[in-house]
């Protein structure tokens, strides 16, 4: 019998932390049982304090390939993701060559992910302006739902979805019974503002924000709520970054639509008075918004009326960034993070009294089932995927470039101290992340239902 059990005083099954031990035999996880119940001759590995999380789930990652892997590729963006403690990646359609619109092009990144993956993959479909013969192809070879934009998205190869195309769309989507992941902002306000802006100073953060009102999030969700009463498909909010919309979206819920909310670990810790002069390094879209709406979108996490917590992992290189110039209007807006997503989160959550129960709902359990793998992710549980985290939530630590691990080491959240640091990271039951290594060969495949 290749039986392992996992010791721990703070084990984090989906309700509680509790003293037990992870029984693990092959890939699966067997049961979570309390010391005393671990069968005799069973290999103990005793990890004393440390707390064992569930592996977390990133449904909302821009790994660029195949295409722009010099932005960042399979390799590079599965390894930070191992020593984030993510043990499946859903990588958005946008950013890679061909984007993933159709099943040819799915079929691409399949090849290119082959063999290159530190931990799971999956990947969202594309919903493009001419691309509703695609949906249901997409939905039958595979795909766990799909992606759209209803603004720019910033780079070519991915049209944005006007709202006749969208609606165009909406049926088919319906019809697969799968989640639509809609970028939420819509053209005319930013337009208008950014019009107005002409002759602003592009190095202050504060001309950028103002540039992404609030209105353009807020006038999308309002006309993605009609439609989903219409339509009756199931709607996820990518990214809310304006908590404006959380009464919207409370009631929404409360009337039974089947809408879900993700923001982000830089929407909950980053706040745009603290952002420095030309630091486009904190450009991302929708934008960093103020102190008081970040504490209202943790009570819209509080309240449950945002689900989940995804990375939006966007990188580019550097020069992309337009560090020298300091310039808002033309450096690419994202934030990569999959290496520090979890201390971030743990950060914040901590100053604010919630539990690591409660981050493992928002990053592994929620993103698991948006992404339809809620019986092998995202819990400790009998029959799960053995893919949990060796994490010290008390040590704490300065990010440094060496501990991001993508191909391109910038990050906003350089020099901050942060507490919580990812130990180990265990996918079905093989070691692939320890003390800043990664050991054998990437074991990482295609997840499915």
């Amino acid at each position: 019998m290749n039986l392992r059990a996992f010791l721990s005083r703070r084990v984090v099954t989906p309700d509680v932390v509790r003293h037990a031990a992870l029984l693990v035999e092959e890939d699966r996880i067997r049961d979570v049982v309390a010391p005393h119940l671990i069968p005799p001759q069973t290999d103990v590995h005793d990890l004393g304090d440390a707390t064992i999380l569930p592996g977390l789930v990133d449904s909302h990652v821009h790994i660029n390939d195949p295409g722009r892997a010099d932005w960042e590729g399979f390799e590079t963006a599965t390894r930070a993701a191992a020593a984030g403690g993510y043990t499946l990646l859903v990588d958005m359609p946008l950013n890679c060559l061909p984007a993933t619109t159709n099943v040819a092009a799915l079929e691409a990144k399949r090849a290119a992910a082959h063999g290159r993956c530190r931990v799971d993959c999956m990947a969202w479909g594309g919903v493009v302006a001419d691309s509703p013969h695609d949906i249901e192809p997409l939905a039958n070879a595979g795909v766990p739902g799909f992606k759209c934009f209803l603004v720019h998205p910033g780079i070519e190869g991915f049209t944005m979805v006007t709202e006749p195309q969208l609606r165009a769309a909406l049926p088919h989507v319906a019809k697969t019974g799968l989640p639509l992941l809609v970028h939420a902002e819509l053209p005319a306000p930013i337009d208008a503002a950014t019009e107005k802006l002409a002759a602003a100073d592009w190095t202050l953060y504060q001309t950028y924000l103002q540039s992404r009102p609030e209105e353009a999030e807020l006038s999308a969700i309002r006309m993605l709520l009609s439609a989903c009463r219409e339509f009756k498909f199931r709607l996820h909010i990518v990214h809310l970054s304006t908590s404006q919309a959380l009464p919207e979206l409370r009631a929404a819920r409360s009337e039974g639509l089947p809408v879900s909310v993700e923001t982000c670990p830089h929407y909950l810790h980053l706040t745009a008075e603290a952002i420095p002069r030309g630091a486009t390094l904190f450009k991302c879209a929708p934008p960093i918004r103020s102190r008081e709406n970040c504490d209202q979108l943790w009570q819209g996490l509080r309240d449950g009326t945002i689900d989940l917590v995804a990375t939006d992992h966007s990188p580019c290189p550097p020069e992309m960034k337009r560090l020298a110039e300091g310039n808002f209007r033309t450096a690419w807006g994202g934030i990569a993070s999959l290496s520090v997503a979890l201390p971030v989160m743990h950060t914040e959550a901590g100053k604010r009294g919630f539990a690591l129960t409660d981050i493992a709902r928002w990053m592994a359990e929620a993103p698991a089932n948006l992404a339809g793998c809620q019986t092998r992710k995202g819990r400790l549980a009998a029959g799960y995927d053995a893919d949990f985290v060796v994490f010290d939530p008390e040590s704490e630590f300065v990010v440094s470039e060496d501990r991001l691990h993508y191909r391109h080491p910038v990050s906003p959240y350089l020099g901050e101290k942060l507490c919580g640091v990812v130990k180990a990271t265990y996918l079905r039951g093989k070691l692939v992340f320890k003390h800043d290594e990664f050991p054998g060969e990437p074991i990482g495949v295609e997840c499915g239902p």
